[in-house]
């Protein structure tokens, strides 16, 4: 309505302005394109036309039309700028720039010397402080300026009754606009707080227009509230009828910005919950990795964020923006996601015949029944002899019962999986399994083939095909992520999390990159992954390496081709992973400084 109000006035004026023409001109030689020459000279002419014989009246018109023109120009920027505003609130992201950005914009339209911006709580029972700006006091607080501790105004007495005595809270509980001459004469409201603060700072209150801000479903999320309007020699003024409209639109535009900034930042944080969720589950399938995750993710955004502060060395040009670094985060916390489908005993084999359980007991049973019945042999053996007045002791078999003790001991040192398997130790498993012992009237291998295999492992407590089920959990990493609609902004998640075990000299898996091919992000995954895997004290098959332990193995690694030089070095000197093991480390794995 206001738009068109405007309208008609230009229009009329407009229409007014070609009926003097017509008069002067003639129809005839407006029809025939004629020009017209103003009676009152040439010095009288200061537009394109002349809109009366009458000096007076020509000027009146001309003031008329004149002021009309600066009136539109006027409005024309102020729409233009509600517009400009609006595309900037709605490319906001940051919600505490956006916050400023409403108050900082509401200010400058109506020439306010302070402003303040409540939002409404969850509980919908609080209006709680988020911005509060005072030029002539010099105050900017709230928003990036840190969060205000002032106690919130609540919306509702003790009672339960409605808080009508706040001029903001009003606002928010009624939805309607309040806009007040001078507080200290307003009589419908409690400006005692207002009295008290001015008398403590030397201020003095006096207009104040309170706006509340409604969402798309009408709720009033939030009050915006402004105090002492000012006139170009900046004397205090009420606020006029125009700014209360323009600061109404503003509110609107700036409540539609930040429910759309609050609905963006919630389907975030759903997302992230999400996916930390997955990483729990993952690392809650074995009792010994159950903080794996977490740590990774720590060690990596060390790293990353020490990349960021390099100003100099092979880093210096390398610089991580706030989408890339939550990008390299949430890949870091789905590094692992694969090894859902990796069975609990193989993730967690901590000896050779891990299985469901511990087959090493199946084994011992087994040599201890060789054992009874060695003992059951010699005993008869040497009834027999007794009965047929021979001598002898049943050395032989007291012999044999001693190798049994011996191999049983070998196997189960060999079980362990903590020493190297030479040629030599492997044949001998082979020897012992060749072995029987009796169930019933069958004699059966002492130790089965597969039991055979397991044990004859070089290295560690995993066989080929056990340790190709782990290495698959890194493809398979991708073929779950890769089905997941990530933002464009972290599009590249699925690949950064299944190539932190690619190695730069190609014996990594499960592709075999080498080189350029294994993106930074990855790399900087890869070194933390390992060092987290050769410090964590709670894997069941060897005890957590200390610092400069974890240090030299990964040095050995670069040496061989295999990690990052440059990120090592920087973790290294720039001391990430020394500071990574103060937070999460034993103090006896702290071994340097």
């Amino acid at each position: 309505m206001y738009l068109a109000e405007i309208y008609c006035i230009v229009v009329t004026l407009e229409y007014g302005a070609l009926l003097a023409f017509r008069e002067n001109a003639g129809a005839e030689e407006m029809r025939m394109g004629k020009g017209f020459t103003c009676p009152m000279g040439d010095d009288r002419m200061r537009g394109p036309v002349c809109y009366a014989d009458d000096e007076s009246i020509d000027r009146l018109l001309e003031s008329i039309v004149s002021s009309v023109k600066d009136f539109t120009e006027s409005q024309h920027e102020v729409i233009d700028r509600l517009t400009r505003i609006g595309s900037a609130l709605s490319a906001e992201h940051n919600l505490e720039r956006l916050l400023e950005m409403i108050v900082d914009e509401a200010r400058k339209f109506t020439s306010a010397d302070g402003g303040t911006l409540y939002i409404v709580d969850e509980d919908e029972k609080h209006l709680h402080f988020e911005i509060v700006q005072n030029d002539s006091l010099k105050v900017r607080m709230g928003g990036t300026a840190g969060k205000i501790i002032w106690k919130p105004v609540a919306l509702y007495n003790d009672d339960g009754s409605p808080n009508h005595a706040n001029v903001s809270s009003y606002a928010a509980i009624s939805g309607e606009v309040v806009n007040i001459p001078d507080v200290y004469h307003a009589k419908d409201f409690d400006f005692e707080g207002t009295r008290t603060f001015d008398a403590s700072t030397g201020y003095r209150s006096t207009s104040m227009l309170v706006v509340p801000m409604h969402d798309h479903e009408r709720n009033v999320i939030g009050v915006l509230q402004l105090l002492n309007a000012l006139d170009s020699s900046g004397k205090v003024i009420s606020f006029s009828a125009e700014s209360r409209r323009l600061t109404e639109s503003l509110a609107s535009q700036a409540a539609v910005a930040l429910v759309n900034n609050r609905l963006i930042w919630d389907l975030e944080n759903l997302f992230e919950s999400f996916i930390k969720t997955i990483a729990h589950a993952v690392d809650e399938k074995s009792p010994y990795t159950g903080s794996h995750g977490r740590r990774v993710v720590d060690i990596t955004m060390r790293i990353a964020k020490k990349i960021n502060d390099m100003n100099e060395g092979p880093f210096s040009a390398v610089h991580f923006n706030d989408d890339q670094m939550n990008e390299l985060r949430i890949a870091a916390w789905l590094h692992d996601v694969g090894k859902i489908a990796v069975p609990e005993y193989v993730m967690d084999k901590s000896t050779k015949l891990q299985a469901l359980f511990d087959r090493i007991e199946m084994v011992k049973t087994r040599f201890e029944v060789l054992k009874k019945d060695l003992e059951i042999q010699r005993l008869k053996s040497g009834m027999k002899a007794k009965k047929a007045g021979q001598g002898g002791n049943g050395s032989a078999l007291i012999e044999e019962m001693k190798n049994v003790e011996e191999d049983y001991a070998f196997i189960e040192t060999v079980n362990s999986g903590s020493e190297f398997m030479s040629d030599d130790k492997i044949a001998r498993v082979k020897a012992i399994a060749e072995k029987t012992w009796t169930l019933g009237e069958e004699r059966i291998p002492l130790i089965t083939d597969e039991e055979t295999e397991n044990l004859s492992v070089r290295k560690g407590t995993l066989t080929k095909e056990e340790r190709d089920t782990i290495n698959n959990h890194a493809a398979l990493t991708y073929e779950i992520l890769s089905q997941v609609p990530f933002p464009r902004k972290m599009k590249n998640v699925p690949w950064y999390a299944s190539t932190h075990h690619e190695y730069l000299n190609g014996s990594g898996y499960p592709k075999g990159l080498k080189g350029d091919e294994i993106p930074l992000q990855s790399r900087i995954l890869t070194v933390a992954d390992v060092f987290e895997a050769l410090t964590a004290a709670d894997r069941p098959y060897r005890k957590g390496n200390t610092v400069s332990q974890a240090i030299k193995i990964l040095g050995f690694m670069v040496k061989d081709g295999q990690l990052d030089k440059d990120l090592f070095e920087l973790s290294v000197n720039e001391k990430v992973f020394l500071e990574y093991a103060k937070t999460e480390l034993s103090p006896s794995q702290i071994d340097m400084e």
